[in-house]
């Protein structure tokens, strides 16, 4: 399945720091998988209209179960806004049902970083997987 790659909702300010989260989703079956697969380009919209979003990208490796995002933000408040707002809210809720794992890290940058690219991304959440 193809990727959804990086773009860039709202530019952030010259010189601003960003907040970004990247995640990691495994679901337990194939079928959850494919649910997961179908609600991501709503969710992906979503941010692409989220106030303080500057970027959002999409690893969906499916037949594997698993899929990978990575979000630049204005700061913390702007993701939790977002991540509280319908229709990411509702969705990760009833996605939490077909997961068998999730796992999450956060840190910022410079904004002159942007776009990011998926291998800090994927260094970093390897790195909160050890230190379980």
């Amino acid at each position: 399945m193809p990727d959804i790659p990086w773009s860039t909702p709202h530019e952030p300010a010259p010189g601003a720091e960003v907040y970004v989260m990247a995640s990691r989703f495994e679901t337990e079956t194939l079928t959850g998988a494919l649910r997961f697969f179908l609600k991501a380009p709503g969710i992906i919209r979503q941010i692409r209209k989220a106030p303080g979003a500057h970027g959002v990208a999409l690893r969906a490796r499916v037949t594997r179960r698993t899929f990978l995002t990575l979000s630049a933000w204005e700061d913390r408040d702007a993701l939790h806004r977002f991540a509280r707002s319908e229709p990411h809210r509702s969705s990760s809720r009833a996605a939490a049902a077909f997961m068998k794992e999730s796992a999450f890290t956060y840190w910022t940058v410079p904004a002159s970083e942007l776009p990011l690219g998926w291998a800090e991304a994927e260094r970093r959440l390897a790195e909160r997987k050890q230190a379980y």
